[in-house]
This record gives structure tokens, sequence and C-alpha cells, in this order.
């Protein structure tokens, strides 16, 4: 049900969210100790499971969009109610505060996609909710691969060793799994130790 129009551009979104997803499980097994397990650091697992959920998000409404007569606002659909019960769990098991926004505009973005998806099943050929719906899709690929790159940069690491400060999280002892150099830039800042 999706004009032919639209074909190269949901392949190419199909593609790109799969290799992004290839991106994020090199990143987890990077830092595996990091963000699962009992020495995980606190918002890890979310940074890890909400990018998931973006890239498995943009890579199933655009797979199934080109399957010819299928109504793409049926993935649409499910995949933005999942990506919601997803995150309001996550959100309620980790008791998640620091990255309020983040998570208010991702919640934002799948009940977009949810309206839209449910235009597009109330009205299949509506090319401008096809075209908002491209949008969303595309912007839940960007937050999630900035959210993966940030699990491959340690971003997580830094974030704990400045609340572990505060005596909120302790990182490992010694050299190895969970230990990093800061950047010379934030040690100086921060001071010797």
């Amino acid at each position: 049900m999706v004009p032919g129009v639209y074909d190269a551009y949901l392949a190419a979104m199909a593609t790109a969210a799969a290799a992004l997803i290839g991106l994020l499980f090199v990143a987890v097994s990077v830092r595996d100790d990091t963000i699962f397990g009992p020495n995980a650091i606190p918002g890890a697992e979310a940074l890890a499971i909400t990018a998931f959920t973006g890239l498995v998000n943009a890579f199933v409404v655009s797979l199934l969009g080109l399957i010819p007569k299928i109504n793409i606002g049926e993935p649409a659909v499910i995949m933005a109610v999942i990506g919601i019960v997803a995150i309001v769990r996550l959100q309620r098991r980790l008791h998640i505060g620091r990255n309020r926004i983040v998570l208010a505009i991702t919640l934002l973005a799948y009940a977009a996609q949810l309206g839209f998806g449910v235009l597009l099943l109330v009205d299949s050929h509506d090319s401008d909710q096809l075209l908002n719906l491209s949008f969303i899709v595309f912007a839940t690929l960007i937050v999630s691969l900035q959210r993966a790159w940030s699990l491959l940069k340690g971003k997580h690491l830094a974030d704990a060793r400045g609340t572990a400060v505060t005596g909120d999280h302790d990182l490992p002892p010694g050299p190895g799994p969970g230990r990093f150099r800061l950047h010379p830039w934030l040690q100086k800042r921060r001071g010797p130790r």
C-alpha cells in the first residue's frame, strides 16, 4: 500500500537500521560488563535497551512497509506500542531520573508514530501521513544511533565516574573491565586523584 516512490527510502532505512543493530551489538560486547550484569553501571542498560528498541522499530516498520499490500500503519502502530511499553517498563524498573528530556522526546516520537500509524490505518493512501511517519522513523533511527555511539565511546562510563565521586556508584577497583581513562580535559577539570 506504500507508493513505489518510497521503496528506495524504506530499503535504505531497513538496511541502515540492520547495520546499526550490528554496531549496537559490537558496542555492547566491547563493554558488556558495564552494561548488563551485576557490575552494570546505572543507566547503561537503559541506554542499550532504548537504542535497540529504536533501531528495531526503524528496521521492522521500514522492512514491512516494503511488502506489497501491507498497510504500513499496522507495523507502525504495533512497534510504537511496543516502544512505549518498553520505555515505560524500563523507566519504572531502573528508576532513571537523569535523562527525563531524552525520555520525553522518545515517548513523544513513539506517540507521534502511533498517531500517524492509526491515521494510515484509516486512510492508507494519505501521502502526508506517510511522509510524517517517514520522518518519525528516521528520527528514532538517529536518536538510536546516537545512543549506540555513546555506548561505544563509553559515555556511560564517564557519567558513572561523575556519580562515583558522590558515592552513588563505585567502579571496580584496579585495571580491567569497567576501568577507563578520562579525557585529559576532564582530568584537568576534576583535578588529581
